[in-house]
């Protein structure tokens, strides 16, 4: 076991901290976690609007007008995942490269308005549909922030803008100083929106879709999928690296997009079967239980079976941030970093949740689910019953997976809390 963990240091350790400081995976981390508060709200219209899975109640809700008010506000919300997104990775990267975050993002948002094609009436009114706003384009949003800080950052460097008097004001000099920048910036990414469209293509958010979406998403919506990014997940918290925050840098934006296709079947019919199983509020909530590694069933083993003074202790430290899928302190507290003892259920346990959870919802036992984002720190059972569009059987299949997970965890808790009775009676 000791070669194991040598191993993963090793080889693992420097892939896991480059990844981990890389500026343009934290900006897209960070950037589309700004959304969060809106894809939330609008998670909450989406499933008042579906009536709770109360056929009676939805029916009011459309005969008083509520339905289409909530159709709304979910568009405003949910609706604009992508448009957010964009501003949010350009302000980040902006950030971190130590340049104006502000002036990046007004221009990063600008191109992104300007790639997007433009629906035109009968009455030759202009406007931009939801659907490019929203999650659909997002792999878009995160190309055209980082493209544009990058270009925003050269000129920054090689001095290549208009600067003001010191007696100026900060915010006009900064205005000044985006010019030049923002003029070269505007036009390139006009250039690319007319060579685009003489192609099949027609616009860059088609052509992303054909050559990265299909693939990832094929790749993130799988099985397969889902247990390789459970596994390297608990590898990397393993070795003491945020596990959650690598993966999800890279997966987040293909299940939330997987999700608001789901979401787009469950606002048309809350009885339709969902297109997709795995996306961001299935590998938080069914893989995830507790955390990276789906701890809470660690922490219910040690209620269990813990004899010894430190586990006793620590058990009660660290429940209640389990119970809202907080686990830095069982991660750093037991520890299960760098505890070999612990290797083996901390990867196979998420695993398994996957597999299961999977198979249930595609069965149909289990109502998968809706595309509803429920907070990742909402306690088990009842974030099952919501993200399934208040379908008992999400809560069910969350109680069954806990304790599984409790019962793989519980012979291996054994044995670390003997050798710690044995260590205390010899410090005694």
């Amino acid at each position: 076991m000791d070669n194991i963990t040598k191993f993963l240091e090793k080889y693992l350790t420097p892939i896991g901290s480059k990844l981990a400081a890389n500026r343009a995976l934290n900006a897209i981390r960070d950037g589309i976690a700004l959304s969060m508060p809106l894809i939330i709200v609008g998670s909450l219209a989406l499933l008042i609007a579906n009536g709770f899975a109360i056929d009676s109640f939805k029916n009011w809700l459309i005969a008083t007008g509520v339905f289409n008010w909530l159709v709304k506000v979910n568009n405003a919300s949910f609706g604009l995942m992508g448009i957010v997104s964009v501003f949010g990775i350009a302000y980040r990267y902006a950030q971190s490269l130590k340049i104006d975050p502000v002036s990046n993002g007004i221009l990063a948002l600008a191109s992104f308005i300007l790639l997007t094609p433009s629906i035109v009436t009968k009455d030759m009114i202009e406007g931009i549909g939801y659907n490019y706003l929203g999650a659909t384009g997002l792999f878009a949003a995160i190309l055209v922030s980082l493209i544009t800080t990058k270009i925003f950052e050269w000129f920054v460097k090689h001095h290549i803008q208009i600067k003001m008097p010191d007696g100026v004001p900060p915010a006009v000099a900064s205005s000044f100083a985006a010019l030049i920048p923002g003029f070269v910036i505007i036009v390139f990414w006009g250039l690319i929106y007319a060579g685009l469209a003489a192609t099949p293509f027609h616009d860059i958010h088609q052509i992303l879709q054909i050559i990265l979406g299909k693939p990832l998403s094929a790749f993130g919506g799988s099985l397969i999928g889902a247990i390789i990014v459970a596994m390297l997940t608990s590898l990397f918290w393993f070795i003491g690296i945020h596990g959650g925050n690598l993966t999800g840098a890279i997966m987040s934006p293909i299940w939330l997009g997987l999700m608001a296709e789901n979401a787009k079947v469950y606002a048309k019919d809350a009885n339709a079967v969902m297109p997709h199983i795995v996306t961001q509020p299935f590998m938080d909530l069914f893989v995830y239980l507790g955390g990276g590694g789906a701890t809470i069933g660690l922490v219910i083993s040690f209620w269990l079976v813990a004899k010894s003074t430190q586990f006793k202790t620590l058990r009660g430290l660290i429940t209640a941030p389990g119970i809202f899928n907080i686990n830095e302190p069982t991660m750093f507290g037991i520890p299960v970093v760098l505890n070999v003892k612990l290797l083996i259920p901390f990867l196979i346990v998420p695993a398994l949740n996957a597999i299961i959870a999977y198979v249930a919802m595609s069965s149909g036992l289990v109502h998968a689910t809706v595309g509803i984002v429920i907070p990742w720190t909402m306690p088990p059972i009842i974030s099952g019953f919501l993200a399934t569009g208040s379908h008992i059987s999400g809560a069910v299949l969350q109680i069954v997976l806990l304790i599984l997970d409790t019962l793989l965890y519980l012979p291996f808790v054994k044995i670390i809390d003997l050798d710690q009775q044995k260590k205390e009676v010899e410090n005694a």
